[in-house]
């Protein structure tokens, strides 16, 4: 099986590291096309406005200029002799959980391989109290989970999306597959700073605040220390709201 991992943390993130782990146990032949710099926040943009660079570091690893969707867009057209059979995406370093879902960089990495019909797993690892990350839990976890996913299957039109709890791989509490959540809690803010000169930037943050999910979601699954698997697609189109917009525009 021919496997290529790509991440949105960039090329010298100790997750991708985590995720070539997980990839060697399942297979011999991987390949790396990762962004040369973090593209987190990225979502499913491709770069136009710009030339896309290329830098190879060994035979099957490579950087590219631009974001997740760019590299396996570059991988399977420029840089593969044939295309992967599974491309896996992550590991990220923090949760994509709910609404983060249709940002993260992570996971569009694995909805560009599954537009171009190749299966596609998104793995993350949740950080929710900040401490140092426990990235020996999707080591530890990561490739029976995906070996297990392959056995199984899922529709070509569905990505899997992977999120590890904040505990060390002893204290995992099982694992469930789960629907995407949505939090009662908007958690992004802005911070107003003053550079050298006077001038003021500004950065984005996270409160932190946990929501209330109910069960059966990716959120409540990792805030209980449990393995979510929630399978995702693209089909985004609200079915219920399209009647009665339907009859409101009824000449």
């Amino acid at each position: 099986m021919r496997i290529l991992c790509t991440n949105d943390d960039g090329i010298y993130a100790r997750g991708l590291t985590a995720l070539e782990k997980i990839a060697r146990e399942i297979s011999d032949d991987v390949w790396v096309v990762a962004p040369q710099e973090e593209q987190s926040g990225a979502a499913r943009a491709l770069t136009l406005a710009h030339p896309i660079r290329l830098r190879q570091y060994d035979e099957r690893r490579f950087a590219v200029s631009g974001t997740p969707s760019d590299c396996v867009v570059m991988a399977i057209d420029k840089i593969m002799d044939a295309k992967p059979d599974l491309i896996l995406s992550g590991v990220n370093n923090g949760q994509n959980l709910a609404e983060d879902v249709t940002v993260s960089g992570t996971i569009a990495g694995a909805f560009q391989g599954m537009s171009l019909r190749i299966p596609s797993i998104a793995l993350s690892l949740a950080r929710l109290d900040r401490a140092k990350a426990k990235w020996e839990t999707p080591e530890t976890h990561g490739a029976k989970i995906v070996k297990t996913l392959l056995k199984t299957g899922w529709p070509s039109d569905v990505v899997i999306n992977v999120n590890f709890p904040d505990r060390t791989p002893e204290n995992i509490a099982g694992i469930e597959v789960t629907r995407q959540g949505h939090r009662d809690a908007y958690q992004l803010f802005a911070e107003e700073r003053k550079d050298l000169r006077g001038g003021f930037y500004y950065w984005y943050g996270y409160t932190g605040e946990l929501s209330d999910p109910p069960q059966g979601t990716d959120l409540r699954a990792i805030y209980d220390g449990r393995i979510s698997i929630t399978p995702l697609h693209l089909a985004l189109t609200h079915e219920d709201a399209i009647l009665p917009l339907s009859e409101a525009f009824k000449e």
